[in-house]
């Protein structure tokens, strides 16, 4: 294909995208920008509303802070406990989800010292406005629907990224490319504006669209890394052997076990099994690994206390590590606070970018719509002057 036909044909596939798939990434980017620093956001209001945690010597064992639990629920002996989240923060609040037959009750913040309920997450505001920002994000608030349109829109917002790189006029010379002539005829402010805002935060729309995707289709994109990747992808989720007559064995021996697996390492998460046959998940994390919760898990037989399966951050097959990638991609973690930062940025792109992408169409669109109009007139003047 002759290069201008083909530099016609991307530019052509990135207006049309870039207007199909504009309102939906501009929803998709605000959110994004929000969701940022949730985490700082949250643990900042959540506070505020339930007081300060003093840090009183040593926290409270799991066992303890969960019967502290179990005993608001006494009256309802279907309730069990899901999952309980540790954080490594002196003055953080445990957080413990409680849990009725396959519905997940508000999540409890404990105090890990003394075990008293401080509040919940239904009463906590930033949690309630947060839960609705996320699920707008990846799924508009249109269930599974809305999950696949924002998993087909991440894609598009991809291939928008690529178009654009190509089309980037500072290919041809560098330094204009990054020019914004501010005191130019608006037409031309326009054009720099995208053009500027485009090149500088492409790659990153581009991460997170494929992230995004991946994240949306995984039951498509998954089995397509690990063949790429010739990872064999791990085995099913561990189970445990019933034993009949036998109870699960008590958290506080399976913890021992887990604990000595990952010696060095700060516990995280116990996610308890749902099913007799679901085995104990704990969670840890190593103190080279990045991720503030951790990523290594300790799988445990329940009745037997067996190790059914160790995932080691630091052990992981290639696949995994892609996948274990998308998280600080996605979402600006990888750099620190810098890219964090400039993530909000790229969250308002695809606002700038739409904005000035559809005043360039238009303004081509009344071109055309003019040049049309003078060639009808010369046309009519031409059969007049036959007459």
């Amino acid at each position: 294909m002759h290069s201008k036909k083909l530099r016609d044909f991307v530019f052509r596939l990135h207006r049309y995208i870039g207007l199909a798939v504009g309102l939906i990434a501009i929803i998709i980017g605000l959110t994004g920008s929000l969701l940022v620093f949730h985490d700082e956001i949250s643990e900042f209001l959540l506070h505020r509303q339930i007081g300060t945690i003093t840090p009183q010597g040593v926290r409270l064992p799991v066992e303890v802070i969960l019967n502290q639990v179990k005993t608001a629920y006494t009256n309802q002996p279907d309730v069990t406990i899901d999952r309980i989240y540790i954080s490594a923060k002196p003055n953080a609040p445990a957080v413990v989800v409680p849990r009725k037959q396959d519905t997940d009750f508000a999540e409890l913040y404990v105090n890990p010292y003394n075990g008293a309920i401080i509040g919940n997450s239904q009463k906590i505001f930033s949690e309630r406005f947060f839960s609705v920002v996320y699920e707008l994000h990846y799924s508009l608030l249109a269930g599974k629907t809305g999950y696949a349109i924002a998993g087909i829109a991440a894609l598009l917002m991809c291939i928008l990224s690529i178009t654009g790189i190509l089309l980037w006029p500072g290919w041809r010379k560098l330094l204009n490319g990054f020019k914004i002539k501010w005191n130019a005829h608006p037409k031309r402010v326009n054009f720099d504006i995208h053009k500027v805002a485009g090149i500088v935060t492409a790659i990153f729309i581009a991460l997170t669209g494929f992230t995004g995707f991946c994240w949306n289709f995984s039951d498509f994109t998954n089995p397509i890394i690990y063949a790429v990747t010739f990872t064999n992808k791990s085995a099913s989720e561990p189970v445990s052997k019933l034993i009949p007559g036998k109870t699960p064995l008590q958290l506080t021996d399976q913890l021992e076990t887990a604990r000595a697996t990952f010696p060095n390492a700060m516990l995280g998460t116990i996610y308890f099994p749902r099913k007799p046959e679901d085995a104990l998940s704990i969670r840890f994390k190593l103190p080279q690994d990045d991720d503030e919760n951790g990523q290594s898990y300790v799988y445990l037989d329940q009745y037997s206390g067996k190790v059914l399966r160790v995932d080691n951050i630091l052990k992981i097959p290639l696949g995994d590590r892609v996948l274990n990638s998308f998280e600080p991609l996605h979402y600006g973690t990888f750099g620190g606070l810098p890219t964090r930062i400039l993530y909000i940025f790229v969250g308002l792109a695809p606002l700038i970018l739409f904005i000035t992408g559809f005043v360039m169409w238009w303004y081509r669109r009344k071109s055309t719509s003019k040049l049309l109009k003078e060639a009808i007139f010369m046309e009519t003047l031409s059969k007049n002057a036959q007459k």
